[in-house]
């Protein structure tokens, strides 16, 4: 099964965390050795919970208004919205298994 992720941009990013559904942004860059240690993963997340998980990728280098103001001053960020209010957020280098923990916390 192939990965359903949703590439984040400044200008669609409003609309993807409004949803009544858990979404879940990885916040990343090309450039990021952790972040592409922890891109399977989260492409694995995306067929997990798929249908229960909008799964989401914005780069930071990319997108560099959402990133501001989120602060976002490290990466890999992981945060998890619903509704357009931010439920969790974790930094750094991250298991599968804890960003599941989280996730399903929420469900």
């Amino acid at each position: 099964m192939m990965p359903h992720i949703t590439e984040i941009k400044d200008d669609s990013f409003k609309e993807f965390t409004l949803s009544d559904k858990i979404s879940l942004i990885d916040f990343h860059a090309i450039w990021c050795n952790p972040c592409k240690a922890l891109s399977p993963i989260i492409d694995q997340l995306s067929i997990d919970y798929l249908g229960k998980v909008s799964v989401g990728k914005l780069n930071v280098d990319e997108c560099p208004k959402t990133s501001k103001e989120l602060e976002i001053r490290s990466i890999p960020t992981i945060i998890l919205y619903k509704n357009g209010e931010v439920l969790e957020r974790l930094v750094g280098s991250v298991n599968k298994k804890k960003i599941s923990e989280m996730i399903d916390k929420h469900l």
